[in-house]
């Protein structure tokens, strides 16, 4: 594949900001629960796809116009057309339910969708929901991907028939590459690639049954040949974000130590990282393991921008603007603050369907993230102003 060049004026890049702190969100918000319901109403019939592009169409515009009320510099439609985060390039004709991907800490599990007939193609692009989104807002948009670790999942090691895996990896090498460059194309700013595999991947036991150590090298390896496939201004523009899962205000790798991830994950050459920190027991922790990543890479001239997670998606309480501008202050200690930023944890919510049990409604939750997301703007420009004065 050719790489795109990014000349359109609708994909020009947002810079990051000359002084002060970037902010900006992952990805995922929750759906309103009439969204969910017009949803299952169309997939039984009960409701035309007429009325359900409709109800997707409301809640994109509530997004778009919420986000930028809170200030955000960036902003994005909270994936409010996809049933997933890792479903929207296929359709129900081309997936079978798989193995299980996750056991949460609350007990529930998903499943990886396993890939019904070769070959693999992306059938429906993020870029399409771009450009949606891009005839609603002159603000910049970013839009979260799915990574080619996720989908490397829907596919056995020992192939499909006689559709070998080798075939079957680099056709979702091709299509994540495409997917992104459409994306700038459409008139994305930014693009994350959603990495919540990463951390999963590390873990030991039966509750991942694809996850083991030998995993995570080979799906950093995903990400790396994807982003070889980017014009290096592309590439400068695409994060890679981590945490331990969101859904149903439950996590699926909590438990896994951050520090066996983190020096991994900076071996993917991403042009920036978003980390979650905020639900850890010790989020400073967080930091000063990035910090010391961000170290080693100095004598390069090649150290990455990280944004720090500020936010914890999984807890309705607010955090205030002054409690995000202490943790970002103190990451500063460790993350150089011309390399630092913020951003929430996780997607709010990386599923359609999520009852947000800790929450009481999809509803509250989606105000409550709205107003978490106002906090960490205030916040975020609270703590660029503390580092300036104390840099003068």
């Amino acid at each position: 594949m050719t790489p795109r060049s990014a000349s359109r004026p609708g994909g020009a890049r947002a810079p990051w900001p000359a002084d002060g702190l970037p902010t900006e969100p992952v990805g995922s918000l929750p759906r309103p629960v009439r969204l969910q319901r017009a949803v299952l109403d169309a997939e039984t019939g009960l409701a035309s796809q007429a009325e359900l592009r409709a109800e997707q169409d409301l809640a994109v515009r509530d997004t778009l116009g919420r986000l930028a009320a809170t200030g955000s510099p960036i902003i994005t439609d909270g994936e409010q057309r996809r049933h997933s985060f890792a479903s929207y390039p296929l359709g129900t004709a081309d997936v079978e339910e798989g193995p299980v991907f996750a056991v949460f800490a609350d007990g529930h599990h998903r499943v990886i969708p396993s890939l019904a007939s070769a070959p693999f193609a992306f059938r429906a692009w993020a870029a399409d929901d771009v450009a949606a989104a891009r005839e609603l807002t002159e603000l910049p948009l970013k839009q979260a991907v799915i990574s080619p670790s996720m989908l490397s999942l829907m596919v056995p090691d020992a192939g499909l028939g006689d559709y070998s895996r080798d075939d079957f990896l680099s056709d979702v090498v091709e299509g994540c590459a495409e997917d992104i460059a459409r994306c700038f194309d459409a008139g994305a700013s930014r693009i994350t690639i959603d990495f919540t595999e990463g951390r999963l991947a590390l873990r030991r036991d039966l509750r991942a049954p694809w996850a083991g150590p030998e995993a995570l090298g080979g799906f950093i390896e995903l990400i790396n040949r994807v982003l070889d496939r980017l014009a290096p201004e592309q590439r400068a523009a695409v994060g890679v974000h981590t945490c331990p899962g969101n859904d149903n205000d439950s996590a699926h790798s909590a438990d896994i130590d951050y520090a066996e991830l983190i020096p991994e994950l900076f071996q993917i050459e991403a042009g920036y990282f978003l980390v979650q920190a905020a639900g850890e027991k010790d989020p400073d922790r967080v930091a000063r393991l990035v910090g010391a990543q961000l170290r080693g890479r100095a004598s390069t001239g090649a150290a990455p921008r990280v944004l720090i997670g500020v936010t914890n998606p999984t807890n309705p309480r607010l955090e205030t603007a002054e409690q995000i501008r202490d943790q970002l202050v103190r990451a500063a200690r460790f993350v150089p603050p011309e390399l630092l930023g913020s951003t929430d944890d996780c997607g709010f919510s990386p599923y359609l369907i999520d009852e947000k049990p800790r929450h009481g409604s999809p509803d509250f939750a989606r105000d409550v993230a709205f107003a978490k997301i106002a906090a960490r703007v205030r916040g975020t420009e609270l703590a660029a102003e503390a580092l300036a004065g104390a840099a003068s």
